[in-house]
C-alpha cells in the first residue's frame, strides 16, 4: 500500500497552506514548503509529522484518518470505499481459546473471576467458552451470563443445530449474548477433515445462523481457516450469512500462516467483495505460529476491521493469540495510523494480567510488552538519564496508565473479616458461602501471620489455591513435614485427602520436592508423566508467597495444577495434589473437532 501525499496536503490547503498551519500549532519544530513538496515527490512524510497532522485536524473540527489516504492494492472488487467508523471492539477469548493452552483449564468459579475483571478493564465481548464441549462448559457460561451485565457474554458453536442451541440456552440470561457459529472454509479442511462440498459448507453456515437469530440478534459467523482459503468462495458465504441475520463476520488466520502487507489487502478486498459488506462489523482472530498475530490483527484494523478478538497474555493453543493489552495499547498510542479508539480502561490491564496468570499458571516473561516486569524498566545509563530528565524520551507510554501502579499493599495482620470480604469483592472475588468465606479468612489470617505486607496479588492467590478444585476436590492437603540435610537424601512424610479417606505416606527423593512427588504417588499411583515444574515469587520481598505451578501428562492429555504458599515446598505438593484433582475430571471437546 502506498500513500497519496498529494491529495492529503491538498486537503489541508497545499503545501504554503499546511507548513503555516504546522508551524503556528509546533513553532519549536518547524517545517518548511520545500519539505512538504519533498513529501509529495517521495510519496511518504515521517511518522512524526501524522501526529501533528491528527493534532491540526482536530483543532480544525475536522476528521482525519490515515486510512483514507492509502492507495494501491487491492486490484479487484475495489470499486467503492467503505468507512467502517472509528470504534474498535475488543473481543476477548480468553477464557473460550486461551484455555485451549496445555493444561490451561479453569473451574467455575475461576472463570467467573476473569470474567468479572474483564468486565472491569471495559472488553466489549467476553467469549465465555464453548457451550456443547461439556456440561461443566456449559454452567460456566451460563453462570457468567447472570453475572455479567456491561459486557456481552458470548458461546462458541460449530455451525451445527445441537451445538448452536446448547450456545443458545447457555447465553439466555445474559443482558447482552451472542452466538459465535463457526465452519471451516479452506479447500484442505473442507476436503480432508469436513468431507464437505463448498456448496453443504455454505448450506450448514446458513442454517447455523438462522438458528442462533432464533434465539439472538447478535450473531458472528467466523470462517475458519479464512487466510488460507478462496476469496471468491469467501465473498460467496459470508454474503449468505449476512442475508441470514449475521451481524458480525470473523476472518481468522487460524493456522497463523499470514504476514502483515497481505493480511491488509486480504481484508480490504474481501469487505469490498462481499455482497451487504458495509452493513456488518468485521472482525479478525490471529494466531502467533509466526510471531505475528498482534501485527496481522493491526493489519486487519487498516484494512477494514472493527473488531479484534485477542487474549490476555496472548495467552492460547500452540503459539498463542494475538495479545489484548498489545492490540489495545497499539491502536492508542498510535491513532495517527489506526484512527481507531476502543472502550477499555487500560489502568485494569496489569491486574487482569496477574489475574489470568495466576488462575492458568502461565507466568510471564520479563520482557513481555506491556505487562512483563521488564516492560518499564531501564537499565542503559544514557536511558535512565533521559527518563529521569524527561519520562517521554524512552517511554511512549507510562506504567501507570497500564495499571503497574495498583501493585499495592492491601491488608494486613489486623485487619477484620468485613475488610477481607470487602477487599475481595473490589477484586471481584466473590465466595458463594459462608464457609468458604470463612475458610478463606483463615488462610488469610495465617498468611499475615507468615508475612507482614499482603498485596492484591496475594489474595489471587490465596484464593485460588483455596477454590482450586472445588466443583470435584478428589484431593486435598492436609499437612507435610520434610527432613533434608547435606549429604542425606531428603525424606518427606505427607498427609493429605484422597476421596474423603485421609492418607499418610513417606518417601525419599534426590530433593525435597521430589521426595514429596514421590510420596504423593505411592498413594495416588495415577501413572502420570511430570512435563513441567516452575516457582515464581507473586511479589517482592523475601517473605513472599511462592506460587508453584506443576504440569502433568497422562494417556495424552495434559494438565496444569496451582499451589501457593510461603513455604515452596508446602506450595509445591499443593500444586501437585491440585493437578491431579483435573486428571480426575472428565476431558473436554475441541471446538476445533470435525462438524
Amino acid at each position: 500500500m502506498q500513500v497519496d501525499i498529494e491529495r492529503l496536503v491538498a486537503d489541508f490547503g497545499g503545501p504554503s497552506h499546511l507548513a503555516d498551519e504546522l508551524n503556528r500549532l509546533f513553532p519549536d519544530e518547524p517545517v518548511s514548503r520545500a519539505a512538504i513538496y519533498k513529501w509529495r515527490e517521495r510519496g511518504s512524510l515521517p511518522l512524526a509529522q501524522l501526529s501533528r497532522l491528527a493534532q491540526l485536524a482536530a483543532g480544525q473540527g475536522r476528521r482525519f484518518d490515515f486510512n483514507d489516504y492509502l492507495v494501491g492494492e487491492p486490484a479487484q472488487g475495489a470499486g467503492r470505499t467503505i468507512d467502517m467508523g472509528d470504534r474498535l471492539y475488543i473481543f476477548d477469548t480468553t477464557l473460550r481459546d486461551g484455555e485451549q493452552s496445555p493444561g490451561a483449564s479453569m473451574t467455575k468459579e475461576e472463570k467467573i473471576r476473569i470474567a468479572r475483571q474483564l468486565e472491569r478493564l471495559g472488553v466489549d465481548i467476553i467469549e465465555a467458552g464453548f457451550a456443547a464441549a461439556s456440561p461443566g462448559d456449559f454452567d460456566a457460561i451460563h453462570a457468567i451470563a447472570e453475572t455479567i451485565k456491561d459486557s456481552t457474554v458470548c458461546s462458541l458453536a460449530r455451525a451445527n443445530e445441537r451445538d448452536v442451541r446448547a450456545a443458545g440456552e447457555a447465553i439466555k440470561p445474559a443482558a447482552r449474548g451472542r452466538i459465535h457459529t463457526f465452519i471451516a472454509t479452506s479447500p484442505i479442511h473442507m476436503e480432508k477433515k469436513l468431507r464437505m462440498s463448498p456448496d453443504e459448507v455454505v448450506d450448514a453456515a446458513v442454517k447455523a445462523v438462522k438458528i442462533a437469530r432464533e434465539y439472538t440478534d447478535d450473531v458472528e459467523f467466523s470462517a475458519e481457516d479464512a487466510l488460507r482459503s478462496d476469496i471468491d468462495f469467501l465473498a460467496r458465504i459470508f454474503g449468505a450469512v449476512i442475508e441470514a441475520g449475521a451481524t458480525t463476520l470473523n476472518v481468522p488466520d487460524t493456522v497463523g500462516y499470514a504476514v502483515p502487507r497481505l493480511t491488509e489487502a486480504f481484508f480490504r478486498e474481501l469487505i469490498a467483495r462481499t455482497p451487504g459488506g458495509d452493513k456488518v462489523i468485521w472482525s479478525a482472530h490471529c494466531h502467533n505460529d509466526l510471531g505475528m498475530a498482534v501485527a496481522n490483527s493491526l493489519a486487519a484494523v487498516l484494512g477494514g476491521a472493527r473488531q479484534v478478538e485477542c487474549t490476555i497474555n496472548g495467552l492460547g493453543e500452540r503459539a498463542g493469540n494475538a495479545s489484548l493489552e498489545e492490540i489495545v495499547m497499539a491502536v492508542k498510542t498510535r491513532r495517527d495510523v489506526f484512527g481507531v479508539d476502543s472502550m477499555v480502561d487500560a489502568t485494569q490491564i496489569v491486574p487482569a494480567s496477574k489475574l489470568v496468570s495466576t488462575v492458568t499458571g502461565y507466568p510471564v516473561q520479563p520482557n513481555k510488552a506491556i505487562v512483563g516486569a521488564n516492560a518499564f524498566a531501564h537499565e542503559s545509563g544514557i536511558h535512565q538519564d533521559g527518563v529521569l530528565k524527561h519520562r517521554e524520551t524512552y517511554e511512549i507510554m507510562s506504567a501507570e496508565s497500564v495499571g503497574w501502579s495498583a501493585n499495592r499493599l492491601t491488608l494486613g495482620k489486623l485487619s477484620g473479616r468485613n475488610a477481607f470480604k470487602t477487599k475481595l469483592a473490589e477484586l471481584g472475588i466473590v465466595l458463594d458461602s459462608e464457609e468458604a468465606l470463612n475458610a478463606a479468612f483463615a488462610r488469610f489470617k495465617e498468611l499475615a501471620d507468615k508475612k507482614r505486607e499482603i498485596f492484591d496479588e496475594d489474595l489471587h492467590a490465596l484464593v485460588s489455591d483455596q477454590m482450586v478444585a472445588i466443583e470435584q476436590e478428589h484431593y486435598k492437603f492436609v499437612s507435610l513435614r520434610i527432613a533434608t540435610e547435606t549429604g542425606e537424601a531428603p525424606q518427606a512424610n505427607i498427609v493429605f485427602v484422597e476421596h474423603g479417606q485421609e492418607r499418610h505416606a513417606e518417601s525419599s527423593g534426590s530433593g525435597p520436592v521430589d521426595a514429596a512427588f514421590k510420596a504423593i504417588e505411592s498413594v495416588a499411583g495415577s501413572g502420570a508423566e511430570l512435563e513441567l515444574y516452575s516457582v515464581n515469587a507473586i511479589t517482592k520481598g523475601t517473605e513472599s508467597q511462592g506460587e508453584v505451578t506443576v504440569r502433568l501428562a497422562r494417556d495424552g492429555r495434559i494438565v496444569n495444577g496451582q499451589g501457593a504458599d510461603t513455604d515452596i515446598i508446602v506450595a509445591s505438593a499443593k500444586a501437585y495434589l491440585s493437578a491431579l484433582n483435573k486428571l480426575s475430571t472428565a476431558e473436554k471437546v475441541s471446538a476445533q473437532a470435525i462438524v
